[in-house]
């Protein structure tokens, strides 16, 4: 059913996110050296082979094809990001606070069984298989710009649909104003969590009526093949005109709630990290600026670009946030 053929900068000059800093051990550098010659026999081994090295899982094969047909709600035309910087250029601080380190450690999250449960302000509580849900609605091909808020960029060809036809199947309740994602976590398998003060397991959450825009994408794939697990397999969310945090990944829960979830970094910082999180060039991160974006893979003259408010998404969803202090609510 799901099997088909379809179609950088060092992270030593990323700051990183919270208003933390990791300073390298004996043992980290160590680990960062082995990290970045793997990348670099990754590399050699070429394109075909290198979501074998970078992807191993659990119970699906890596690098396995997804049927998937077009889709109307494509945004970008611009140059897509490579398939090696899309999966060796990554956040997902449970496999290592470094930018390289997700890729080599990810293999050890689990994708098969996975289930997705459905709590809070619901008709009834439901739990959905992985497989269910890929089966839920045709597979689409999306490609998104993708902002981070360390202000570098990527254009990613993701796999997915709507989220809000997978909302309409869970039934929430009028008093549901809110969605929250709940994320793995598992302390053994996700062992380098602990280089981080963050409280697990990682939670974000967005307004009802976003979590229903229909750019919101529940999320299987990138470049037409499952998702590595460095880039939050087997299922994630993606809300292109957002910082990309706010993409929750390796979801095992989602909840409807009648009032604002907490969120991880929201919870860690709110100076600098706000629940709504829109991109907006116009409110700068208090330690850098958010006006400019660098385009990763791209050569180093052509990175740098002025950012867009709300990702280059504002005819789409502005009129979410009308009459709200984007200064205030950020």
């Amino acid at each position: 059913m799901l099997i088909g053929k379809p179609s950088g900068i060092p992270s030593s000059e990323i700051t990183s996110r919270g208003g933390y800093e990791w300073y390298f051990n004996r043992r980290r550098f160590l680990r960062s050296a082995v990290s970045g010659a793997a990348a670099v026999g990754a590399a050699a081994l070429g394109a075909d082979r290198l979501a074998d090295v970078l992807s191993p899982r659990t119970g699906v094969e890596a690098g396995a094809k997804l049927q998937t047909v077009k889709s109307p709600l494509t945004t970008t035309g611009e140059e897509l990001t490579t398939l090696k910087d899309v999966t060796t250029y990554n956040n997902f601080y449970e496999f290592g606070v470094d930018k390289g380190e997700p890729a080599m450690n990810a293999g050890a999250l689990p994708t098969r069984p996975w289930t997705l449960r459905i709590e809070g302000q619901v008709k009834k509580p439901k739990t959905f298989d992985i497989d269910a849900l890929l089966a839920l609605q045709p597979l689409e091909d999306r490609v998104y710009r993708h902002r981070c808020v360390e202000a570098w960029s990527m254009v990613i060809p993701w796999v997915g649909y709507s989220l809000a036809e997978f909302i309409k199947q869970c039934d929430p309740l009028p008093s549901a104003k809110f969605v929250q994602f709940l994320s793995y976590y598992d302390k053994k398998v996700e062992k380098w969590a602990g280089q981080t003060s963050i409280f697990w397991p990682y939670s974000e959450g967005l307004r009802m009526d976003e979590a229903m825009h229909p750019l919101t994408l529940l999320t299987f794939g990138l470049y037409g093949e499952v998702l590595p697990n460095q880039n939050g397999a087997p299922v994630r969310i993606v809300v292109p005109w957002k910082y990309g945090f706010k993409s929750a990944k390796s979801i095992v829960a989602i909840r409807f709630l009648d009032k604002q979830p907490a969120t991880t970094w929201n919870d860690q910082n709110t100076h600098e990290y706000g629940f709504y999180s829109n991109v907006n060039p116009s409110v700068d991160h208090p330690r850098w600026s958010q006006k400019t974006e660098r385009r990763i893979g791209q050569p180093f003259y052509a990175q740098r670009r002025t950012t867009l408010m709300f990702n280059g998404y504002a005819d789409q969803v502005a009129s979410l946030y009308n009459g709200m202090d984007l200064k205030k609510y950020f």
